[in-house]
């Protein structure tokens, strides 16, 4: 047990200060403070002694410098079993200060609420984490408190110890104090980053909030948790079980394609990551039912996003099939009554989500991959006709939303479609000849011959065997990008089958 006989308090954040101080003034704790946490205690009327005069140095260089002291640091890091440490205080007329609770000036908020840099920069705490890490190095002796979160515990320990911290206590406020002084420099060094458009530095530092501990990973047998760069996810969980990791999973693919779709308009069907069925008719009931006749069987159980605020009409229709998640943008207060009666259904509300993020991270072992997101917009510039046979304008438009939701399929990846509405997807196969035949099975048997199917692909046809098989199909356009040596050949055979061809000048594998 350690004694606590001096403490400093020197916080950005002053909530619930008060019990906190009635237990140290209990325990005849002397407290030492500085700027607004100084008059903020002695406003609640504790007896506090002020860090310029604990120091005998004023506080200099518009409050730059307060706590950047030997006096200060000597006191938090001193080993107090130490002889020669105790002979260099007392030379010193130092003293030992046993309580650290501080906690730093809010840099995250500032980037959250401001773009001006300078703000940014005069919100770096120095001598606040300096403090911290020299009293959890110190946590043998020297109790840390680094969020007003912990003042709770730490009343508790005070209460159990008779003004006394235990060990285990004071190095587990220690592992969170130096957490926490990582965590700051991080934000730190990826605005940095940011601002200069070093997306790849040396040495990356990732980091993120604990927003939940799930129950188990993909596996009964797998631990699991989900972090943020934010506080939060921005979304909203309105009702149902807790979310699980595949939960995530799917609700993160199903938001990120979405949020490609022209806003708000268009619905998601996904299920193991994979899109199932996609549709962008405008009629949002018609959108939901024509893309659930994409893939009617790998729908259930799966889950729908809706890039629109989710109607009654619609929730009508959405309780009919079993399903672990809806998302919307919202839901009208009669859709949530009918859908709130299927106990287990977790509903989502998505509409304060954004795609932001300009890089994308998967990881392996002790290996992280690092790219930048693909999220590019397409618009009838980023392809070219190469066919003799040119689209309609809906056939282009068609062409192109098929493109879109292609690159969201796990390589490779084919999407036969009509009318704004995907027929087909074929994904994840070694053989794009597979992809192929499995999107065209897909459409002969869950939907109707339709006269103007289009194709799409996520990479070039490396032979001629792909895009005829799409053609044998009813496939009457076909997009894909440009790349492969028998480029000619393709084109060729677009010719003689009157097809039309469009490559796209930029590939979009998924892996």
């Amino acid at each position: 047990m350690k004694k606590i006989k001096r403490a400093l308090i020197s916080v950005s954040n002053k909530k619930y200060l008060k019990p906190l101080l009635n237990i140290l003034k209990k325990n005849k704790v002397e407290i030492i403070s500085s700027g607004g946490t100084f008059k903020t205690i002695k406003k609640l009327k504790f007896e506090c002694t002020e860090v310029s005069q604990f120091t005998g140095s004023p506080e200099i260089l518009e409050g730059r410098v307060k706590t950047l002291h030997p006096k200060i640091h000597a006191g938090i890091l001193s080993k107090r079993n130490k002889k020669s440490h105790y002979e260099d205080l007392i030379k010193n007329n130092f003293k030992n200060i046993d309580l650290v609770i501080v906690n730093f000036y809010p840099f995250e908020e500032m980037l959250k609420n401001s773009s001006n840099h300078e703000k940014i920069i005069e919100n770096i705490d120095i001598g606040g984490p300096t403090m911290v890490r020299a009293a959890a190095k110190n946590y043998t002796d020297v109790t840390v408190i680094t969020s007003n979160e912990q003042y709770n515990e730490l009343i508790n320990e005070i209460k159990k110890f008779n003004g006394a911290t235990s060990q285990n206590f004071r190095q587990k406020m220690s592992r969170l104090a130096f957490t926490e002084t990582a965590f700051y420099d991080a934000l730190i060094a990826n605005y940095f980053n940011e601002i200069t458009e070093n997306h790849f530095p040396p040495k990356k530092v990732f980091y993120g909030n604990l927003i939940e501990k799930l129950r188990y990973g993909e596996n009964p047998h797998q631990e699991s948790a989900i972090y943020s760069k934010n506080t939060s996810l921005n979304i909203k969980q309105l009702c149902g079980k807790k979310l699980s990791y595949n939960n995530y999973n799917d609700i993160f693919a199903a938001l990120t394609i979405s949020k490609s779709l022209p806003k708000n308009t268009g619905t998601v069907i996904v299920k193991h990551a994979n899109p199932c069925g996609v549709s962008i008719l405008k009629d949002r009931v018609k959108s939901y039912k024509s893309a659930l006749a994409c893939d009617p069987i790998s729908a259930f159980g799966g889950i729908v996003s809706c890039n629109f605020k989710i109607s009654k009409n619609l929730a009508i229709e959405l309780r009919n099939l079993f399903l672990e998640v809806i998302i919307g943008n919202g839901f009208d207060k009669d859709a949530l009554t009918i859908l709130k009666r299927k106990k287990n259904l977790r509903l989502i509300d998505a509409s304060k989500f954004n795609l932001s993020e300009i890089l994308r991270y998967s990881s392996s072992n002790e290996n992280i991959l690092v790219q930048s997101e693909d999220k590019k917009r397409f618009t009838k510039k980023d392809f070219k006709i190469v066919s003799k046979k040119k689209p309609s304008k809906s056939q282009f438009d068609d062409l192109i939303f098929a493109f879109n939701i292609c690159r969201y399929v796990k390589s490779n990846a084919i999407v036969l479609a009509s009318n704004k509405t995907t027929l087909g997807i074929g994904s994840g196969q070694p053989s794009r000849l597979d992809s192929c035949q499995i999107a065209i099975d897909k459409m002969r048997k869950f939907t109707k011959p339709l006269r103007d199917v289009i194709a799409a692909s996520d990479a070039f046809f490396p032979f001629v065997d792909g895009i005829e098989k799409l053609v044998q199909s009813g496939a009457r356009a076909v997009i894909q990008p440009a790349g492969s040596i028998r480029d000619k050949e393709i084109i060729k055979f677009a010719d003689e089958t009157d097809t039309v061809l469009i490559f796209s000048k930029t590939r979009h594998f998924r892996h």
